[in-house]
């Protein structure tokens, strides 16, 4: 079975965008609503005003005023499923290209993968640490936080707001 080439959720892009913040997928929450992150239980709103990326919390249906802060959003994989574990190998087909373009067409400073999986699987490799990644898409650098997912509520809120300050205070 192919990825889907669509996303139920829009990419939030534009030239230039200091971070593009690349999920693993879209939830089944996030693809009826058509926003990123639109789970209530998902910290990714709240982790981005704690950590000073947005002034304030916003709204997964605010989505695109990310645009105006220099921030952007995309998928690794576009295909809706209850969890990422329902994710195939399959539903990364062609993600690493899309990254690649990406990186190249509009020049991000930063592409931010919320959570490994997201990175490994939209990447193609097979493993990697949190924080700033040794590999580059040309001169968009990489960095890997821990997801934000309410299956992911073994990690601290505290430890997951430390990687996102981190980033924060990395970007340009």
């Amino acid at each position: 079975m192919a990825a889907p080439s669509v996303s139920a959720v829009p990419d939030i892009l534009a030239p230039g965008l200091r971070c593009v913040f690349c999920g693993i997928n879209p939830g089944r929450r996030s693809s009826a609503a058509g926003h990123h992150f639109a789970n209530p239980r998902n910290d990714f709103w709240r982790l981005l005003a704690d950590a000073g990326l947005t002034p304030s919390r916003l709204d997964p249906s605010e989505q695109w005023s990310l645009l105006g802060l220099g921030l952007g959003l995309t998928n690794a994989a576009y295909r809706t499923t209850k969890g990422s574990g329902d994710l195939r190998r399959g539903d990364f087909e062609g993600s690493r290209e899309r990254l690649e373009a990406l990186a190249e067409e509009l020049r991000p400073g930063t592409i931010a993968f919320v959570g490994k999986s997201a990175f490994q699987g939209g990447l193609c490799v097979p493993r990697c640490e949190l924080g700033l990644q040794e590999l580059a898409l040309g001169a968009t650098r990489l960095f890997v936080l821990p997801s934000t997912s309410p299956a992911n509520a073994a990690v601290p809120y505290e430890e997951r707001l430390r990687w996102f300050r981190e980033l924060a205070s990395s970007l340009v």
